[in-house]
């Protein structure tokens, strides 16, 4: 529902490399997020357009992943308020529409700049007073926790999450050095446990929670995972088109290629490469 009253923009941030995966995300999030949910809705992509049902496309151009999305939050996105997701986020059950409306509610009256929608055991939370649809929104300590950065589903305000985007950082340094940047800082964070990814359980006491989402996270190093398959099979009760999308994911799992084609990379230079990473 994209219309100027919109104050939240969800975003879909994604690459061009990862394109086989549009239709998938498209299919899922079109079965089980309500568009009556007041979001304008963007899918980002570098240099190749995209068509994907409910969304408007946005080019960032190419670039460095933090260089890529700190260009979509200043030039191409005008909302007060970001929910952030990526392509590889396949949703698994109906969304609630009252749980989201209220959500943002909230945000905008206590000015939250960081709700992560999702839960793990990497955080450490306290509740709050608040509670929305039965879901405790709790506030992370930020000394115990860890990923105070990430880029799980999370509803925060445009202007500190630019604040977190950092010149030249691939999303690995992004989370690894904006966690360290964030415990420095010291921000209120909060919590809920409105989706669980990768079947995760709940982190919080919540009462009588209603609706729960879920999603799976189906990409690793550029490749489908092992949460893959029963997307799959649903894709293949679908019509032709469907069906022929579903062989082809099928295809790249059962061969280890990558989203664009590719062999799997040769396990040295993997190594090579996250050693790479974890010394910059």
């Amino acid at each position: 529902m994209n219309t100027a009253e919109n104050k939240v923009a969800l975003l879909v941030h994604s690459c061009d490399r990862y394109s086989l995966l549009y239709k998938g995300f498209e299919y899922f999030f079109n079965n089980y997020w309500p568009h009556t949910i007041p979001c304008n809705y963007y899918f980002a992509t570098e240099e190749k357009t995209a068509s994907v049902k409910g969304f408007e496309n946005i080019l960032s151009g190419s670039g460095e992943w933090s260089d890529r999305l700190s260009y979509l939050l200043k030039e191409k996105i005008k909302e007060e308020y970001i929910l952030y997701m990526q392509e590889d986020m396949w949703l698994k059950h109906d969304v609630n529409e009252q749980f989201f409306l209220k959500l943002f509610v909230l945000a905008k009256q206590h000015n939250w700049q960081q709700v992560k929608l999702h839960s793990s055991e990497v955080y450490i939370t306290t509740p709050t007073e608040y509670n929305i649809e039965g879901f405790t929104v709790a506030k992370l300590n930020n000394a115990a926790s860890d990923f105070l950065m990430s880029h799980q589903v999370t509803l925060w305000n445009k202007n500190f999450l630019l604040g977190q985007m950092f010149k030249g950082e691939h999303p690995w340094r992004n989370e690894r050095r904006g966690t360290k940047r964030l415990k420095h800082q010291n921000p209120d964070i909060y919590q809920v446990d409105y989706f669980a990814e990768n079947d995760k359980p709940p982190i919080n006491n919540n009462n009588n929670p209603v609706g729960r989402s879920g999603y799976n996270t189906i990409s690793v190093n550029g490749m489908l995972n092992v949460n893959v398959p029963p997307f799959i099979d649903e894709l293949m009760k679908g019509n032709d088109e469907e069906r022929a999308y579903a062989a082809k994911l099928k295809y790249n799992f059962e061969h280890q290629l990558t989203h664009d084609g590719r062999p799997k990379p040769r396990k040295e230079s993997l190594v090579k490469k996250l050693k790479k990473k974890l010394a910059l």
